[in-house]
Protein backbone atom coordinates (compact mmCIF):
# COMPACT_ATOMS: atom_id res chain seq x y z
CA UNK A 1 0.00 0.00 0.00
CA UNK A 2 0.94 3.51 -1.15
CA UNK A 3 2.09 5.57 1.97
CA UNK A 4 -0.15 8.92 1.63
CA UNK A 5 1.62 11.28 4.38
CA UNK A 6 4.10 14.05 3.54
CA UNK A 7 7.80 13.73 2.96
CA UNK A 8 8.71 17.13 4.42
CA UNK A 9 12.15 16.20 4.86
CA UNK A 10 12.83 16.38 1.26
CA UNK A 11 13.89 19.93 2.03
CA UNK A 12 15.64 19.08 4.86
CA UNK A 13 18.53 16.89 3.47
CA UNK A 14 21.68 18.35 2.69
CA UNK A 15 23.11 21.42 3.84
CA UNK A 16 22.53 23.03 0.40
CA UNK A 17 18.83 21.86 0.14
CA UNK A 18 18.16 23.79 3.87
CA UNK A 19 20.20 27.47 2.79
CA UNK A 20 18.05 26.94 -0.78
CA UNK A 21 14.74 26.86 1.13
CA UNK A 22 15.69 28.95 4.35
CA UNK A 23 12.99 31.79 4.93
CA UNK A 24 14.79 33.84 7.38
CA UNK A 25 18.03 34.94 7.12
CA UNK A 26 20.28 37.31 9.78
CA UNK A 27 22.30 39.75 7.69
CA UNK A 28 25.30 41.85 9.38
CA UNK A 29 23.62 44.79 8.06
CA UNK A 30 20.03 44.46 10.68
CA UNK A 31 22.67 45.46 13.45
CA UNK A 32 22.77 48.14 15.64
CA UNK A 33 25.51 48.38 18.47
CA UNK A 34 25.10 49.83 22.11
CA UNK A 35 27.94 51.94 22.97
CA UNK A 36 27.97 53.69 26.65
CA UNK A 37 30.20 56.60 26.39
CA UNK A 38 31.17 58.23 29.73
CA UNK A 39 32.81 61.55 30.98
CA UNK A 40 36.43 61.86 32.34
CA UNK A 41 40.06 60.41 31.24
CA UNK A 42 39.70 57.18 32.87
CA UNK A 43 40.12 54.40 30.65
CA UNK A 44 37.28 52.41 29.13
CA UNK A 45 36.15 49.98 31.70
CA UNK A 46 34.04 46.38 31.68
CA UNK A 47 30.85 46.19 32.84
CA UNK A 48 31.12 43.85 35.65
CA UNK A 49 27.38 42.56 35.01
CA UNK A 50 27.73 42.44 30.77
CA UNK A 51 31.36 40.67 29.88
CA UNK A 52 32.35 42.25 26.55
CA UNK A 53 30.68 45.64 27.38
CA UNK A 54 33.10 48.60 28.04
CA UNK A 55 32.06 51.96 29.06
CA UNK A 56 34.12 54.09 26.84
CA UNK A 57 35.81 57.39 27.27
CA UNK A 58 35.34 59.95 24.25
CA UNK A 59 39.50 59.56 23.56
CA UNK A 60 39.03 56.22 23.08
CA UNK A 61 35.97 55.96 21.54
CA UNK A 62 37.31 56.49 18.24
CA UNK A 63 39.11 52.91 18.13
CA UNK A 64 36.01 51.12 19.19
CA UNK A 65 34.19 52.71 16.12
CA UNK A 66 36.82 51.59 13.53
CA UNK A 67 36.94 48.21 14.97
CA UNK A 68 33.00 48.34 14.48
CA UNK A 69 33.08 49.51 11.00
CA UNK A 70 35.68 46.65 10.45
CA UNK A 71 33.44 44.48 10.90
CA UNK A 72 30.49 45.47 8.88
CA UNK A 73 28.53 47.11 11.68
CA UNK A 74 26.70 50.19 10.16
CA UNK A 75 24.73 51.85 13.11
CA UNK A 76 25.27 52.77 16.73
CA UNK A 77 23.36 53.86 19.50
CA UNK A 78 24.50 56.02 21.97
CA UNK A 79 24.37 55.67 26.27
CA UNK A 80 25.95 58.53 27.92
CA UNK A 81 27.37 58.37 31.41
CA UNK A 82 28.06 62.43 32.59
CA UNK A 83 29.97 63.40 35.57
CA UNK A 84 27.26 65.30 36.80
CA UNK A 85 23.59 65.00 37.41
CA UNK A 86 20.62 67.21 38.45
CA UNK A 87 17.23 67.22 39.09
CA UNK A 88 15.89 67.80 35.46
CA UNK A 89 18.32 66.03 33.95
CA UNK A 90 20.39 69.34 32.31
CA UNK A 91 23.51 67.35 30.76
CA UNK A 92 21.17 65.65 28.78
CA UNK A 93 20.69 68.18 26.32
CA UNK A 94 23.53 70.23 27.17
CA UNK A 95 25.01 71.47 23.89
CA UNK A 96 28.51 69.84 25.01
CA UNK A 97 26.86 67.16 26.58
CA UNK A 98 28.57 63.64 26.47
CA UNK A 99 26.10 62.54 24.29
CA UNK A 100 26.35 65.87 21.76
CA UNK A 101 30.32 65.24 22.25
CA UNK A 102 30.26 61.23 21.23
CA UNK A 103 27.92 62.56 18.44
CA UNK A 104 30.03 65.00 16.67
CA UNK A 105 33.34 62.74 17.40
CA UNK A 106 31.69 59.99 15.42
CA UNK A 107 29.99 62.10 12.54
CA UNK A 108 33.26 63.75 12.08
CA UNK A 109 35.70 60.82 12.15
CA UNK A 110 33.08 58.45 10.48
CA UNK A 111 31.06 60.29 8.14
CA UNK A 112 28.91 56.58 6.76
CA UNK A 113 28.06 55.56 10.73
CA UNK A 114 25.20 55.84 11.18
CA UNK A 115 24.20 56.64 14.74
CA UNK A 116 21.14 57.08 16.63
CA UNK A 117 21.08 59.14 19.76
CA UNK A 118 18.90 57.61 22.80
CA UNK A 119 16.71 60.38 23.97
CA UNK A 120 15.52 60.25 27.80
CA UNK A 121 16.82 61.99 30.93
CA UNK A 122 17.41 58.97 33.26
CA UNK A 123 20.85 58.50 32.38
CA UNK A 124 21.25 62.28 33.48
CA UNK A 125 19.07 62.90 36.54
CA UNK A 126 20.36 62.28 39.96
CA UNK A 127 16.70 60.55 40.67
CA UNK A 128 17.32 58.00 37.62
CA UNK A 129 13.64 58.48 36.60
CA UNK A 130 12.87 59.12 32.97
CA UNK A 131 11.38 62.35 33.09
CA UNK A 132 10.59 65.40 36.00
CA UNK A 133 9.65 64.74 39.53
CA UNK A 134 7.06 67.10 41.67
CA UNK A 135 6.17 65.14 45.26
CA UNK A 136 7.43 61.84 44.44
CA UNK A 137 5.31 62.10 40.70
CA UNK A 138 7.01 61.88 37.57
CA UNK A 139 5.32 64.62 35.18
CA UNK A 140 4.19 63.48 32.11
CA UNK A 141 3.82 66.75 30.29
CA UNK A 142 6.70 68.95 32.18
CA UNK A 143 9.18 66.07 31.11
CA UNK A 144 8.05 66.77 26.93
CA UNK A 145 9.89 70.15 27.04
CA UNK A 146 13.10 68.39 28.12
CA UNK A 147 12.86 65.79 26.13
CA UNK A 148 11.90 67.70 23.00
CA UNK A 149 15.64 70.05 24.31
CA UNK A 150 17.24 67.04 24.25
CA UNK A 151 16.56 65.64 20.54
CA UNK A 152 16.86 68.99 19.38
CA UNK A 153 20.33 68.93 20.55
CA UNK A 154 21.37 65.66 19.63
CA UNK A 155 20.09 66.23 16.18
CA UNK A 156 22.07 69.76 15.86
CA UNK A 157 25.15 67.37 17.38
CA UNK A 158 24.67 65.43 13.85
CA UNK A 159 22.74 62.53 15.12
CA UNK A 160 21.03 60.73 11.81
CA UNK A 161 18.75 58.83 14.11
CA UNK A 162 16.20 60.21 17.51
CA UNK A 163 15.25 56.94 19.35
CA UNK A 164 13.24 58.36 22.49
CA UNK A 165 13.37 56.01 25.26
CA UNK A 166 11.02 57.35 28.09
CA UNK A 167 7.87 56.08 27.56
CA UNK A 168 6.08 59.56 28.32
CA UNK A 169 2.39 60.15 26.61
CA UNK A 170 2.77 62.24 23.56
CA UNK A 171 6.82 62.27 23.36
CA UNK A 172 6.75 61.53 19.56
CA UNK A 173 4.64 64.23 18.78
CA UNK A 174 6.31 66.79 20.77
CA UNK A 175 9.99 65.41 19.41
CA UNK A 176 8.63 65.51 15.76
CA UNK A 177 7.07 68.92 15.86
CA UNK A 178 10.39 70.18 17.73
CA UNK A 179 12.75 68.56 15.47
CA UNK A 180 10.77 70.20 12.10
CA UNK A 181 10.46 73.47 13.75
CA UNK A 182 14.15 73.78 14.32
CA UNK A 183 14.88 72.25 10.68
CA UNK A 184 15.72 68.68 11.37
CA UNK A 185 12.71 67.60 9.14
CA UNK A 186 14.67 64.99 7.44
CA UNK A 187 15.22 63.10 11.13
CA UNK A 188 13.65 60.33 11.68
CA UNK A 189 11.96 59.10 14.82
CA UNK A 190 13.35 55.50 16.17
CA UNK A 191 10.53 54.95 18.97
CA UNK A 192 10.60 52.67 21.92
CA UNK A 193 7.23 52.78 21.10
CA UNK A 194 6.41 49.33 23.12
CA UNK A 195 8.84 49.01 26.30
CA UNK A 196 7.48 46.90 29.24
CA UNK A 197 8.69 47.19 32.89
CA UNK A 198 10.95 44.50 32.74
CA UNK A 199 13.24 42.51 35.05
CA UNK A 200 15.51 41.72 32.09
CA UNK A 201 16.95 45.50 32.15
CA UNK A 202 19.28 45.22 35.23
CA UNK A 203 22.47 44.98 33.38
CA UNK A 204 21.87 47.94 31.66
CA UNK A 205 21.21 50.06 34.81
CA UNK A 206 24.76 49.12 36.18
CA UNK A 207 25.90 49.88 32.75
CA UNK A 208 24.26 53.39 32.53
CA UNK A 209 24.38 53.93 36.06
CA UNK A 210 20.61 54.56 35.33
CA UNK A 211 18.67 52.74 38.29
CA UNK A 212 15.87 54.62 40.05
CA UNK A 213 16.71 56.11 43.38
CA UNK A 214 13.08 55.49 44.52
CA UNK A 215 9.98 53.42 42.92
CA UNK A 216 9.93 52.04 40.12
CA UNK A 217 9.41 53.09 36.50
CA UNK A 218 5.84 51.00 36.07
CA UNK A 219 4.10 54.43 35.79
CA UNK A 220 4.96 55.12 32.38
CA UNK A 221 6.46 51.84 31.18
CA UNK A 222 4.04 48.64 30.36
CA UNK A 223 2.90 46.07 32.51
CA UNK A 224 4.35 42.55 31.12
CA UNK A 225 1.01 40.82 31.34
CA UNK A 226 -0.97 43.29 28.34
CA UNK A 227 -0.70 42.77 24.88
CA UNK A 228 -3.35 44.69 23.35
CA UNK A 229 -1.87 47.49 25.09
CA UNK A 230 1.00 47.32 22.91
CA UNK A 231 -0.66 47.79 20.18
CA UNK A 232 -2.70 51.01 21.39
CA UNK A 233 1.07 52.35 22.36
CA UNK A 234 2.70 51.52 18.88
CA UNK A 235 -0.57 52.69 16.75
CA UNK A 236 -0.18 55.86 18.92
CA UNK A 237 3.62 56.41 18.01
CA UNK A 238 3.08 56.14 14.01
CA UNK A 239 -0.16 58.41 14.12
CA UNK A 240 2.15 61.06 16.39
CA UNK A 241 5.24 60.45 13.50
CA UNK A 242 7.19 57.93 14.13
CA UNK A 243 9.52 56.11 11.51
CA UNK A 244 10.56 52.87 13.66
CA UNK A 245 8.86 51.33 16.33
CA UNK A 246 11.24 48.84 19.15
CA UNK A 247 9.67 46.41 20.48
CA UNK A 248 11.82 46.22 24.08
CA UNK A 249 12.49 43.83 25.60
CA UNK A 250 12.95 40.90 22.68
CA UNK A 251 12.98 37.69 23.71
CA UNK A 252 9.74 37.20 25.98
CA UNK A 253 8.12 39.38 24.24
CA UNK A 254 7.90 37.79 20.33
CA UNK A 255 4.27 37.61 20.13
CA UNK A 256 4.17 41.21 20.78
CA UNK A 257 6.76 41.46 17.87
CA UNK A 258 4.91 39.60 15.41
CA UNK A 259 1.49 41.71 16.67
CA UNK A 260 3.31 45.47 15.84
CA UNK A 261 4.41 44.03 12.68
CA UNK A 262 1.04 42.91 11.59
CA UNK A 263 -0.30 46.23 12.35
CA UNK A 264 2.27 48.19 10.81
CA UNK A 265 4.04 49.18 7.55
CA UNK A 266 6.93 50.46 9.52
CA UNK A 267 10.48 48.93 10.05
CA UNK A 268 10.13 47.47 13.83
CA UNK A 269 13.26 47.04 15.71
CA UNK A 270 14.07 44.46 18.37
CA UNK A 271 16.11 45.02 21.03
CA UNK A 272 17.73 42.54 22.43
CA UNK A 273 18.59 44.12 25.89
CA UNK A 274 21.23 43.63 29.03
CA UNK A 275 19.49 40.71 30.84
CA UNK A 276 19.14 38.69 27.44
CA UNK A 277 22.86 39.36 26.95
CA UNK A 278 24.28 38.51 30.46
CA UNK A 279 21.97 35.39 31.16
CA UNK A 280 23.75 34.01 27.45
CA UNK A 281 27.31 35.16 28.27
CA UNK A 282 26.94 33.91 32.01
CA UNK A 283 26.05 30.41 30.73
CA UNK A 284 28.31 30.61 28.17
CA UNK A 285 30.94 31.13 30.42
CA UNK A 286 30.25 28.27 32.56
CA UNK A 287 30.56 26.07 29.01
CA UNK A 288 27.21 24.84 29.77
CA UNK A 289 25.70 26.32 26.24
CA UNK A 290 27.33 26.75 22.51
CA UNK A 291 27.17 30.37 22.83
CA UNK A 292 27.42 30.93 19.10
CA UNK A 293 24.73 28.57 17.86
CA UNK A 294 22.61 30.25 21.25
CA UNK A 295 23.14 33.60 20.04
CA UNK A 296 22.26 33.19 16.41
CA UNK A 297 19.12 31.31 17.07
CA UNK A 298 17.96 33.86 19.36
CA UNK A 299 18.73 36.95 17.18
CA UNK A 300 16.96 34.48 13.90
CA UNK A 301 13.80 34.21 15.84
CA UNK A 302 13.64 38.03 16.12
CA UNK A 303 13.71 38.62 12.58
CA UNK A 304 10.91 35.69 12.30
CA UNK A 305 8.66 37.24 14.76
CA UNK A 306 8.98 40.22 12.58
CA UNK A 307 11.82 42.54 13.26
CA UNK A 308 13.98 44.72 10.33
CA UNK A 309 16.68 45.70 12.54
CA UNK A 310 18.46 44.32 16.10
CA UNK A 311 19.72 46.49 18.59
CA UNK A 312 21.98 43.98 20.44
CA UNK A 313 24.96 44.11 22.82
CA UNK A 314 25.82 40.84 20.86
CA UNK A 315 26.43 42.93 16.89
CA UNK A 316 30.43 42.45 17.42
CA UNK A 317 30.22 38.49 18.26
CA UNK A 318 27.43 38.10 15.54
CA UNK A 319 29.68 39.61 12.39
CA UNK A 320 32.06 37.58 13.44
CA UNK A 321 29.91 34.80 13.11
CA UNK A 322 28.24 35.62 9.84
CA UNK A 323 31.80 36.75 8.02
CA UNK A 324 33.46 33.31 9.14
Amino acid sequence: MKNQFDRHRRLRKTSAMRDLVRETILHTDDLIYPIFVKEGKEPKSEVVSMPGVFQFPLHELAEEIVTIQKLGIKAVILFGIPAEKDAVGTQAYHDHGIIQEAIRLIKTKFPKMIVVADTCLCEFTDHGHCGVIQDGEILNDESLELLQKTAISQAAAGADIIAPSNMMDGFVQIIREGLDEAGFQDIPIMSYAVKYASAFYGPFRDAAGSAPQFGDRKSYQMDPANREEALREAISDEQEGADFLIVKPSLSYLDIMRDVKNNTHLPVVAYNVSGEYAMVKAAAQNGWIDEERIVLEMLTSMKRAGASLIITYFAKDVSKYLNK
